[in-house]
């Protein structure tokens, strides 16, 4: 008979984010491209049809949660893997146990959380496994699964691509936190909408961080006789900034962008530092300000400075691999960057202006000589008729029509005076003089 400890209590005392996780697909909360109804994964779950797969996605976005439920519904045994903890040994001993299972009908469900932290042996070691299906692997990792799994392995997986949660998606989990019994319902917590926005909106799409800030500001806010009432002091220092109110989705957040757009197009560097810290300390995704980045980099810059645009790529791709605090200085390269560099925006000119005549040129017909024939009819009508293949000339170029009949002559994209503009402009000059030659030399052949 065992007896009672002292010391043992009935209060649940994992952490919020442990207690509140969900157990079925209902309860689920985010990636409805997955796990809409309908949708592949969700088929393949109530078809208990699942396979290996990876989920590659930022933390705290439901990838093990995800994975329990598919053994929770499929009815498989789940073996939680660790690839911090883990080596070869454990990963034979496991398998070992897997095909006994399989023996007796059951399926293993092995979940592998930062599997990209696997080495290229321990990952191999999966394969004969995989492959003979003792093991549904499903492996989670944050980083981009063509750069860090060995392809043997990757090909045998189904690759689903899970989002940061919506801030109404924290907000959901938030108001279930506070009433639910497994979460803090017991507690009658008292809290303003604008504080759960705070903490939504401060969580970055992370609901495990989410619920870790909810449960901090709870339990140090003041207890009184009808419940806890949420601090807004202690929430300020949970959240650590000054701008509690800083909506991602709202007008001060297009404010701040548009600031910061408008002094790195005025080449203002301190200004755009400035904005760009404004942003990244207020709990901006730093993904979407790198994709603002690269925008202005065509928009702004374009071919006066066609390093903007690598720059502003680099310091997406560094941004996504660090995240915050570490990328806020390879932001901080390419705004200055982008701010610094000679501006010119004929490259947006350009493609609004194509753009005004597409849309009233759309029923114009491709001139047959440019025209691909892949089959005899094609070429019968006529199609490919007088191509002239450029590399075949001298210069590598002809005088040969290219724009629908309506728009000869037309032209789109013009250079400034601006930075490597000068040297294109002398190009399209070079272009139009050998064009020019060949258009006289061709008359004075017909003669």
């Amino acid at each position: 008979m065992n007896q009672d400890s002292l010391f043992e209590t009935k209060e649940d005392l994992r952490p919020l984010a442990d207690r509140m996780r969900p157990e079925t697909l209902d309860e689920y909360v985010g990636q409805k491209q997955l796990v809409q109804k309908g949708n592949l994964l969700w088929t393949m779950i109530e078809n208990d049809q699942v396979t290996s797969m990876i989920f590659w996605g930022p933390p705290g976005v439901g990838k093990t949660t995800l994975a329990r439920i598919i053994a929770n519904q499929t009815k498989s045994f789940f073996v939680d893997f660790s690839a911090v903890t883990s080596g070869i040994k454990e990963i034979r001993d496991v398998m070992k146990q897997a095909d006994q299972r399989k023996i007796l009908g059951q399926k293993t469900i092995l979940f592998v959380d930062e599997i990209h932290r696997f080495n290229k042996a321990q990952q191999d070691a999966f394969l004969p496994y995989v492959e003979k299906g003792s093991i549904i692997l499903i492996g989670a990792t944050t980083e981009n699964p063509s750069f860090e799994i060995n392809s043997a392995l990757l090909s045998r997986c189904r690759v689903f691509v899970l989002n940061s949660l919506e801030t109404d998606d924290l907000k959901d989990l938030i108001q279930r936190a506070i009433t639910s019994s497994k979460g803090l319902g017991n507690l009658r917590i008292h809290i303003e909408e604008e504080d759960i926005e705070a903490i939504a909106t401060f969580s970055s799409g992370d609901a495990r961080f989410c619920l870790n800030t909810l449960e901090m500001v709870v339990y140090n806010s003041p207890s009184e006789l009808d419940g806890i009432h949420v601090s807004k002091e202690i929430l300020r220092q949970c959240l650590q900034k000054r701008s509690l109110l800083y909506d991602k989705n709202g007008e001060e957040h297009y404010n701040i962008i548009s600031a910061l757009h408008k002094s790195v197009r005025n080449s203002d560097v301190q200004a755009s530092i400035y904005w760009l810290a404004r942003m990244l300390e207020a709990g901006e995704n730093p993904l979407y300000v790198a994709r603002r980045l690269i925008r202005m980099a065509s928009e702004d810059i374009g071919m006066a400075d066609s390093r903007a645009l690598e720059i502003c790529v680099a310091a997406y791709q560094a941004s996504h691999y660090l995240g915050m605090p570490e990328c806020n200085v390879h932001l901080t390269h390419a705004v200055v960057y982008l701010a610094l560099a000679p501006k010119s925006n004929a490259l947006e000119v350009a493609y609004m202006s194509a753009k005004a005549d597409a849309i009233k040129t759309l029923d114009e017909p491709v001139p047959l000589h440019i025209r691909n024939a892949p089959t005899t009819l094609m070429k019968n009508l006529g199609y490919g008729d007088g191509y002239e293949y450029s590399h075949d000339y001298e210069f590598r170029m002809t005088d040969m029509q290219c724009l629908p009949d309506r728009l000869i002559n037309r032209e789109y994209y013009k250079p400034t005076d601006q930075g490597s503009e000068v040297k294109v402009q002398r190009r399209l000059e070079q272009i139009k003089a050998i064009k020019a030659q060949v258009r006289r030399d061709r008359r004075m052949n017909k003669k």
